[in-house]
């Protein structure tokens, strides 16, 4: 499968909040090839996100050994009801715990409840492992990186009866106007990926325009999500040009400007990548 062309840089770096270096979509394109891309983009780092333990303890090797990375590690909500019982759940929230401890860990993601993919049954697996992963992000003064499906009102729920982390992160946002204005409300990042691209995705372009500046990031979720006009392409975090331009044209904005916002809040949000 052939990849997207490169894009020309935006005038300022700009950062991927969430993407996926470990999973290899069409052709071998590993995680050096992809950073490497990305930096030729103007896309200064990213963070690598894990979904299980052995990709959360991949995702922070790597942000240990490579400074363009940073990491988020988590059980991913639809991970948590494949666990046997609470014993081997608890072990591997453990896990994650103590991989939230390194230095260059900046979050806890991604986690969250995903009613999608999980029926009735998985549901109460999925919120023990989210209240719990808040508790770790609280607990090491790191952000929360939440994957939200089908499931915005029980995620405001709980992040309004257990306490939300100082930084919170709403990863692919998929929500409407109405959430992104509860989000400006309580001072919750909307981080929007390739899915802002495209054309009927009216409820995003609304959420977009009406997010406060102060609360937007941008991600590609690679290898998923690859934004228009190259989907049905592996996406990579050398694209993030082409959802900020989309970004900036859904709210009237210079792209180099909103850039610039972009990056002042990523670094606000997770630290700095130096």
């Amino acid at each position: 499968m052939t990849r997207p062309p490169e894009p020309a840089p935006l005038g300022v770096p700009v950062y991927d909040n969430h993407t996926h270096l470990e999973i290899k979509d069409g052709e071998a394109f590993g995680y050096r090839e992809a950073l490497d891309a990305a930096e030729r983009s103007g896309v200064a780092g990213v963070i690598q996100v894990g979904g299980d333990v052995p990709s959360s303890e991949w995702s922070a090797a790597l942000a240990a050994a490579d400074p363009r990375v940073l990491a988020a590690v988590a059980l991913h909500p639809n991970e948590a009801p494949g666990y046997a019982d609470a014993d081997t759940l608890f072990d591997a929230l453990g896990r994650i715990d103590e991989l939230a401890a390194q230095p260059r860990v900046r979050a806890v993601g991604e986690t969250g409840l995903d009613f999608f993919r999980t029926g009735e049954d998985g549901r109460r697996a999925q919120h023990e492992s989210f209240e719990a992963h808040i508790d770790i992000a609280k607990r090491h003064g790191i952000a929360l990186q939440i994957h939200d499906r089908d499931a915005h009102d029980a995620v405001v729920e709980t992040l309004l009866r257990v306490g939300a982390p100082e930084t919170t992160v709403f990863h692919c946002f998929s929500g409407d106007e109405d959430l992104a204005r509860i989000a400006n409300e309580h001072g919750w990042y909307m981080s929007f990926a390739g899915t802002v691209t495209f054309g009927n995705a009216r409820n995003l372009h609304r959420a977009v325009a009406v997010a406060d500046p102060a609360l937007l990031l941008v991600e590609t979720d690679a290898p998923f999500l690859t934004p228009t006009p190259h989907r049905g392409q592996p996406n990579s975090p050398y694209l993030i040009p082409v959802t900020v331009r989309a970004m900036a044209e859904r709210r009237g904005a210079d792209a180099d400007e909103l850039a610039a916002q972009l990056t002042e809040n990523t670094h606000r949000a997770y630290g700095t990548w130096a």
